[in-house]
């Protein structure tokens, strides 16, 4: 009687620590819906004739606009997609390469592994042929050069933008690493036959090699200095947050915070363990930088990007409370939610007033940030 009477306790208890945390979010949820589904109205408004979004020479911008209609809460998922979603995903399937990329100009890498997200995202079975030819062209990029089958050279095991690229980066490479991840079910039961994977061992070495981590990164720039140590930068030997002089004489490579999100949630989709020391000092450089009202290290630039990556990282990282330097928890959820929806404009959309990396374009701005909303809305627990 006891034992079930411990069980009892324990399951009331856990029972009402998921209802505390649904409660605690039950109004910003309901704002986050209504911001989405305004968000999305306006990317309707946006769509081209064609079928399009934006650029045409640029399929990532349709598949962000198509991923979040498409994860949109308010849409019925059992009912045939609206006119505007069809016609979008005729658009993006029509530009599908024979080599399975989904690109126009180049690029080829950032548009694939995009849109392989769109159409794994809409759940249709009769897209999953155009799925198994991207992921092949994706695989096809990782790099692998000088001696084969060996990380001997530091971009090997990373992937870059495709054509005429020069070298890996962590942008490119957590954006097939994500979109291989999460089409992995399309190919598991062989109904596909035989295919490729990525070589998951070099692409765990790549992103040590992006990480700074003395333990587990001898880049002669790699430092644990307490301003750079367990964050990530662009790539094995760039960073886009400059350098920093250290007391010791070494020149770090900053470390900064969209790419730090981005390695999280690729050595999640990785498989490296929790407890390992990567995924740990990471973790610990989240949460010393900490931060909502810029991209740390890297103010405004690229922060909208930065929100939507932090969502994903945090939500697959299973973090409820993101524990910070001073031994204090941040509700990133509620904080998340309440800054973007501070920011939405009149009309429904968002901009970044700075516009490196394309964020001065409402549609891929808006696009992001929906996409944002959605994974904090999806990864709050329900009751």
């Amino acid at each position: 009687m006891k034992i079930l009477s411990t069980l009892f306790i324990l399951g009331t208890a856990i029972g009402s620590a998921a209802e505390n945390s649904s409660n605690r979010y039950e109004s910003l949820k309901q704002e986050m819906c209504q911001a989405i589904a305004r968000g999305n109205a306006w990317l309707k408004t946006q769509q081209k004739p064609t079928g399009n979004w934006d650029d045409e020479g640029i399929p990532a911008f349709t598949a962000l606009a198509l991923t979040a209609a498409t994860r949109d809460p308010n849409l019925d998922r059992k009912a045939p997609f609206p006119e505007h979603i069809e016609k979008g995903f005729i658009w993006l399937l029509a530009q599908q390469k024979e080599d399975g990329g989904i690109y126009n100009r180049g690029l080829t890498v950032y548009n694939t592994a995009t849109a392989v997200t769109a159409l794994v995202a809409s759940g249709r079975e009769g897209y999953e042929g155009a799925i198994v030819k991207a992921r092949k062209h994706l695989i096809d990029q990782q790099w692998d050069i000088d001696k084969k089958k060996e990380t001997d050279n530091p971009n090997d095991g990373g992937v870059g933008y495709g054509s005429h690229n020069d070298r890996a980066d962590m942008s490119n490479t957590y954006l097939a690493i994500e979109a291989l991840a999460l089409s992995k079910k399309v190919i598991e039961d062989g109904r596909h036959g035989e295919q490729p994977d990525l070589d998951w061992g070099a692409a765990v070495t790549f992103l040590s090699r992006c990480q700074n981590l003395e333990e587990t990164n001898k880049s002669a720039w790699s430092s644990n200095d307490p301003n750079n140590k367990g964050g990530f930068i662009y790539g094995p030997n760039e960073t886009k947050a400059g350098e920093e002089k250290l007391p010791n004489g070494k020149t770090a490579l900053r470390s900064y915070g969209s790419m730090s999100y981005a390695g999280l949630l690729s050595f999640i989709y990785a498989k490296v363990s929790a407890d390992d020391p990567r995924v740990v000092a990471v973790k610990e450089w989240l949460g010393k930088n900490y931060t909502l009202a810029e991209n740390p290290a890297m103010g405004t630039q690229g922060l909208y990007y930065y929100y939507q990556t932090m969502s994903k990282a945090l939500s697959a990282a299973n973090i409820d409370k993101l524990k910070l330097e001073n031994g204090t928890e941040a509700d990133w959820r509620k904080d998340l939610g309440e800054k973007i929806l501070s920011t939405q404009r009149g009309d429904g959309s968002w901009l970044n007033e700075n516009g490196r990396w394309m964020e001065s374009n409402p549609v891929l701005v808006t696009a992001y940030t929906v996409l944002a909303l959605e994974q904090v809305y999806d990864s709050i627990p329900s009751k």
